[in-house]
């Protein structure tokens, strides 16, 4: 299925606002990977940020991997990604064994260790992977046409497990708040603070877009926002000692 036939498909609903340079995105909302599109849309209005997402009615569950939900099929993704600088696109996926692990991919890596530290201090009972050599190759949302690589300095893709989504039965012995259990609701805070307090190292630091690429073998790792870089191989910071994650094959990368 072509993206703009799922976009006419009747009950899909495509909705868009822009806000600010940064934005929000959940093109797989609704029936299919319940809760995204309600996320990013609670996230994007507390943070004053920009926001396109697409849902689709029960039943209708049409998976379209992300790298066919092409701007040149619809005109508001296609202002989206034009009027952002950088985007958190949010998904979701389950996978026996990692009902924890919350798997930042994506173009933008500074952004991502940007929005792990967040996710680490507000959900210390889930893992925030920001390293691609941990991620399934699958869920790295690493391809060119993937549309949270669009923006002018890319983004993020973030896969949330159902628990972190409030769709376990683990959801059962926690009281909602707005709808939603506390592990969502500190999702959602975690991503209102990225977003609000971000600012690109392109912006910041000498040369532009240097950081907009994985620092190689012996480079330092990008710093914090504001603050000045060190050239010190020691200065970078430690890889976690998680083993690598198995990828099963045969499946489209996003």
């Amino acid at each position: 299925m072509r993206f703009r036939t799922l976009l006419d498909t009747p009950g899909v609903v495509e909705h868009s606002i822009l806000r600010s340079s940064f934005g929000f995105m959940a093109f797989h909302g609704g029936n299919l990977e319940r809760t995204t599109d309600e996320i990013a849309e609670c996230a994007a209005e507390r943070a004053g940020a920009s926001l396109y997402t697409v849902t689709q009615p029960f039943p209708l569950r049409e998976h379209l991997p992300s790298s066919s939900v092409r701007a040149e099929e619809s005109a508001p993704l296609a202002a989206f990604l034009a009027h952002v600088d950088v985007v958190i696109a949010v998904h979701g996926y389950g996978r026996e064994g990692l009902w924890t692990s919350m798997l930042l991919g994506g173009s933008n890596r500074p952004l991502a260790r940007h929005l792990a530290s967040h996710l680490r201090i507000r959900l210390p009972n889930f893992a925030a992977i920001d390293d691609l050599d941990e991620i399934p190759s699958e869920l790295r949302g690493m391809h060119h046409h993937n549309p949270v690589n669009q923006p002018r300095l890319g983004g993020v893709q973030i896969e949330l497990p159902p628990r972190v989504r409030g769709l376990t039965p683990h959801a059962a012995s926690f009281d909602r708040v707005d709808g939603r259990i506390p592990w969502t609701n500190a999702l959602i805070e975690a991503f209102v603070a990225a977003a609000t307090r971000w600012v690109s190292p392109a912006q910041t630091e000498p040369g532009g877009g240097r950081y907009l690429m994985d620092p190689g073998p012996d480079e330092p790792s990008p710093p914090p926002p504001n603050v000045v870089a060190r050239s010190a191989p020691e200065n970078r910071p430690r890889r976690n000692d998680r083993p690598r994650l198995w990828s099963p094959p045969n499946r489209p990368p996003r």
